[in-house]
């Protein structure tokens, strides 16, 4: 589906059938300074409707704030309605132009002109800045006439066209933050009010980026996130002014601000500071909140910001997990090369309990482990004195492949699984991983069958690895819960593709707060791991060392812990500032807690 920003005009001449084809935009560009700014071309005197419409793509591409320069290619009239800032299509390529000839509404023959842009649709970004992978063809009219003897654009769709290249050159990804409101049913009230889950969104990089991206936080969430967030700013809050001194703090000027907001400030400092630290490489160390009088209303130090941090539910996520070669579940502390695995305290770790796969709890309290045929669920603590205890789940199914995947706990201590029995497919929520299985409903599931998942801590978005015919994709959905937490029920709604570009996910991991790292392979290639962003926008940081034959991986959500993968019946770890390294020959499964 087109962006509603960019569908034909009403008015436009219908779909040419003849005519030249000519490429137009998408040229490649050599890479800018930051302090460079790249300006449009004005229109030349005797300029081809096709010049016109090529030099007016060109311009959309400057680091001109209001697109002053691309304005020039359209009527006067057209230049007032155009709206640059509704939304942009991304193309795969270069786009092809057609044009038919046409007539002025007086009947003078060669006075108007339309031209029809076709290309390969990779995505779209809408009006609140989300991006949508989108896959599809892209086509929209452009309408000429002459304007004092020279051609220019009299109708155009809002919104912009632009080439994957221009797109990745003048935009990039920046999070802002909203705290989770995840309904009834999380466990830990307090802690879930105060948790901020990162809402990724497109903005220029050169243009009043500190102030847009201040703004587009104030104007709140994406429409994807907005049922489980919720932001602090009343609506209607605008940025006046946002200051940055030499030292990194930040001063923001709020216009519409009611007098005194207490608490609440703070919580609104909270979603700037974070949201404004993403975009720097260094520490901000405050935030502080005015009025339009300039009356400071709150501040909010660096060290304040850390009890409502993103990462508030993740856990301190320091132990390393895997299967070693008994079916045992071992921990591996530490990063350096002298940490030594060791199984771990209680029933998992010792004895004849053989470890199908597991999944820690975040504190690293207790464990949740699948027996080896993967058809029964137990739920145990991680110490000395801890007993296996009942089993919470059983799977019927015949097959051990249509059995029950490996869990993963949320940041409120709830267990996510799902049994891939034909007869009885279901995702399942387990409270406080020992209460009676809730089921989910997974509406936009279709035909598709869940094989693995990965929640994350802030227990309102849950990654998916779904089967559908011959292949397996990546896919994010959004948790939403309704009723009293006594009788709550949960769905999995708007399942958005996460690696369009992957033909087959074999496993994938969260790895920071709106980054996952994923084990897939492209049409024709080889499985490789890779990192994604979770609005499906692609590859979010520099490839990765190459390693083949990965069959899992792990990653912490916070984003400072090496990678962990699974290949050639070992587990291997990716420091930092290292290669690939094995930890622990003949094991498997590694996981980090959640």
């Amino acid at each position: 589906m087109l962006l509603s920003g960019l569908v034909l005009l009403t008015g436009c001449a219908s779909m040419p059938s003849g005519g030249e084809v000519h490429k137009v935009g998408g040229e490649k560009h050599a890479d800018t300074d930051p302090q460079v700014r790249v300006f449009g071309v004005k229109p030349q005197g005797g300029e081809t409707p096709s010049e016109i419409v090529s030099g007016f793509l060109e311009a959309t591409t400057s680091d001109e704030a209001d697109y002053a320069t691309a304005k020039l290619y359209l009527t006067e009239d057209q230049g007032k309605r155009w709206k640059p800032g509704s939304g942009i299509t991304v193309l795969s390529g270069a786009l092809s132009q057609l044009q038919e000839p046409g007539t002025t509404a007086d009947g003078k023959d060669g006075d108007s002109t339309q031209i029809t842009l076709t290309g390969a649709k990779v995505a779209t970004v809408d009006d609140r800045h989300a991006y949508h992978a989108e896959n599809g063809t892209f086509s929209s009219g452009i309408r000429l006439t002459k304007e004092d003897g020279e051609w220019r654009i009299a109708g155009v769709a809002d919104g912009l066209v632009l080439s994957e290249a221009d797109f990745q050159r003048f935009y990039r990804s920046v999070d802002t933050f909203y705290f989770a409101a995840p309904g009834p049913g999380a466990k830990d009230a307090a802690a879930s009010r105060d948790a901020l889950v990162a809402d990724p969104i497109y903005l220029r990089k050169r243009i009043n980026a500190l102030s847009n991206a201040v703004n587009a936080l104030l104007a709140g969430p994406t429409d994807w996130l907005k049922p489980v967030v919720r932001s602090e700013f009343p609506p209607g809050i605008r940025a006046e002014a946002v200051e940055l001194d030499d030292s990194q703090r930040v001063t923001v000027k709020l216009k519409g601000m009611p007098g005194s907001a207490g608490a609440q400030c703070k919580r609104m400092a909270a979603q700037l500071i974070q949201t404004i630290q993403g975009m720097s490489s260094t520490p901000v160390p405050s935030v502080e909140l005015q009025g339009s009088s300039g009356r400071t209303l709150c501040t909010l130090q660096r060290d304040d910001a850390r009890d409502y941090a993103p990462d508030k539910l993740v856990g301190e996520s320091n132990g390393q997990y895997f299967i070693d070669a008994e079916h045992h579940l071992v921990s591996l502390r530490g990063t350096d090369n002298t940490a030594q695995p060791a199984a771990v305290a209680g029933p998992l770790g010792t004895g004849t309990f053989k470890v199908g796969s597991a999944a820690v709890r975040r504190d690293e309290q207790y464990a949740a482990a699948l027996t080896e045929d993967d058809a029964s669920l137990y739920v145990t603590g991680l110490s000395a004195g801890a007993q296996l205890g009942p089993v919470i789940l059983r799977s019927q199914a015949a097959d051990p492949k249509n059995r029950l995947t490996t869990p993963s706990w949320d940041g409120y201590g709830d267990l996510w699984i799902a049994d891939r029995d034909p007869n009885r497919p279901r995702l399942l929520m387990l409270p406080d991983g020992a209460g009676s299985p809730v089921s989910v409903d997974v509406p936009d599931l279709g035909d598709g069958r869940i094989e693995s998942l990965r929640v994350a801590a802030d227990g309102v978005r849950i990654a998916l690895l779904v089967r559908d015919g011959d292949h397996t994709t990546l896919r994010l959905g959004r948790i939403e819960r309704t009723g009293t937490a006594a009788d709550q029920k949960i769905t999995v709604a708007e399942l958005r593709s996460v690696a369009p570009q992957l033909e087959d996910v074999i496993a994938a991991s969260w790895a920071g707060f709106s980054r996952l790292a994923v084990v897939g392979r492209e049409a024709g290639g080889v499985p490789q791991i890779q990192y994604v962003d979770a609005d499906g926008s692609g590859t979010s940081s520099s490839s990765l060392p190459g390693i083949s034959g990965v069959v899992s991986v792990a990653a912490s959500e916070r984003q400072d812990k090496p990678l962990l993968a699974e290949l050639d019946g070992g587990v291997f770890r990716l420091p930092s500032d290292s290669n690939w390294k094995e930890v622990a020959p003949k094991a498997g499964s590694p996981v980090y807690p959640g």
